[in-house]
């Protein structure tokens, strides 16, 4: 589903957020877990004429944003793409303002995510990061690692098919040769957490970009038009009223899951 919202927010945006986080708490059903795929930065600036790196600034208050809404509402873990494998070929001077930016966000909002009881989570090569932003990820999971009220994933120096033969070598290592679909999951950089039920990404973008392959296969999809630094709550809580629109049958047809429902 494509979510267009060209307006810019007025006067009745607080309600509107208010009547839409009352519909979707009175509707239940609240994804457990949220990816997100944040595409859109770069355009933002260069429509306003600003640097690259003032998008992904901008961009991290809108990931703050999310991670203050989701406990509001009931969702347990949100995942963010942060840095791809693939972004490591992005000209150097980019790449090493994100980790600054990295390192610089951590740095800010860990008292904010502990006040808060958010968990952290990175999941990809963290080893690859350079030095600093290495040691801040890693000071902060230790920090945060007693919080139970939401859990915050960020995916570093990620690819997902990278994961994916990670696992299969872990199962080697171990002298398997045959696994199930369980099994095979705990041996994923998720594992432990739910799969994601939704998935929404900015920017009018429709691919996956090596993001989650295993674990979006049964994920619904939002996808808006509207850049990531101007992403908001109104938005979330549309792509959400969206989720809970769906009828999500796992192969079943309605009739069989109007049965389960039942039983």
């Amino acid at each position: 589903m494509n979510l267009r919202r060209n307006r810019e927010p007025g006067a009745n945006e607080v309600s509107d957020e208010a009547s839409l986080k009352a519909a979707i708490l009175a509707a239940g059903g609240v994804p457990r877990h949220i990816a997100f795929i944040m595409d859109g930065n770069g355009r933002w600036a260069r429509q306003r004429g600003l640097p690259r790196i003032a998008g992904h600034r901008e961009g991290v208050r809108t990931v703050r944003k999310m991670v203050e809404a989701g406990p509001e509402i009931g969702v347990e873990v949100m995942t963010f793409y942060t840095f791809s494998q693939e972004n490591w070929r992005r000209p150097a001077t980019e790449v090493s303002a994100l980790m600054e930016l990295l390192v610089e966000a951590i740095d800010n909002e860990v008292e904010d995510l502990d006040r808060n009881q958010i968990r952290l989570r990175v999941i990809g090569e963290l080893e690859q990061l350079p030095l600093q932003p290495r040691r801040a990820m890693e000071r902060a999971i230790a920090r945060l690692s007693g919080n139970n009220r939401m859990t915050l994933v960020l995916a570093l120096s990620y690819s997902g098919r990278r994961e994916i033969l990670r696992a299969v070598n872990r199962l080697l290592s171990e002298g398997r040769s045959t696994v199930d679909e369980a099994g095979f999951s705990r041996f994923l950089d998720t594992a432990g957490l739910p799969d994601p039920d939704l998935l929404v990404r900015t920017s009018g973008e429709l691919r996956l970009s090596n993001f989650l392959l295993y674990q979006l296969a049964y994920t619904e999809i939002v996808v808006t038009d509207r850049h990531w630094p101007d992403f908001d709550r109104l938005d979330l809580y549309q792509a959400l009223r969206a989720y809970q629109s769906r009828e999500r049958r796992f192969g079943l047809t309605s009739q069989q899951l109007a049965a389960v429902s039942r039983s």
